[in-house]
């Protein structure tokens, strides 16, 4: 019956996202396969497949799955590609981009968080991502070119210096927004003659936060 129920539970959540505009194939099947109650912790784990935003430790959440799977549909992986992620969080995301690119990796500010993530990632066996303690809103500019980059943060415009770690070709995705309470979710594109841009849709995230926080190591 446990089962059943569980079946009957990704099922659900396939559902819902396809509701939400989540229809690329691949998309879905990595975050059917993805166990997200992996990066929760306590009560909330019995909340996994609800599709909302959950609170994690450091004051920070894990990203609703539907607006997990547009920001990824949007990136248009494939496993030739090397992704950068800035806000690593639980790491639930980065396990979604690790199933799609070549190699993942992602950067997040609060120790413990780059700790507990790393954990999950292993755990899954997922030998493709590399999770990096520092500065996400300074990038990787050792690792670049990237093909994709994805941004976990609202900044309130355009970061010039992760676009500038991002190949000709490439796309960028992140929240952009004055306020926590007003942002967009774009697309970004960039072509040999600059960027194009591509409205997405309103989104809620925390703001992009420059350095590293001072947490107590666990």
């Amino acid at each position: 019956m446990e089962e059943e129920d569980d079946i009957d539970r990704r099922m659900q959540f396939v559902l819902a996202l396809r509701r939400h505009g989540v229809i690329d194939r691949d998309v879905l099947a990595a975050m059917e396969t993805t166990p997200r109650e992996a990066f929760l912790e306590g009560i909330f784990r019995e909340r996994a497949y609800q599709d909302t935003p959950l609170p994690i430790a450091c004051g920070q959440t894990i990203s609703q799955p539907s607006v997990v799977g547009l920001m990824t549909q949007a990136l248009e992986l494939d496993r030739r590609c090397k992704v950068l992620e800035i806000g690593t969080g639980s790491g639930y995301q980065a396990a979604i981009l690790a199933k799609l690119a070549r190699r993942v990796y992602t950067v997040e500010r609060h120790k413990p968080l780059a700790q507990a993530a790393r954990r999950a990632l292993e755990k899954l066996e997922l030998a493709n991502v590399i999770v990096v303690h520092g500065d996400g809103a300074l990038g990787l500019p050792e690792q670049a070119p990237f093909d994709r980059i994805l941004v976990t943060a609202a900044a309130e415009d355009t970061p010039r210096l992760l676009v500038d770690q991002l190949r000709i070709g490439g796309i960028m995705v992140l929240p952009v927004g004055q306020t926590a309470t007003v942002q967009t979710l774009i697309k970004i594109t960039r072509t040999e003659d600059g960027l194009d841009y591509a409205d997405l849709g309103e989104v809620r995230f925390v703001p992009l936060v420059e350095g590293v926080a001072s947490d107590v190591s666990k």
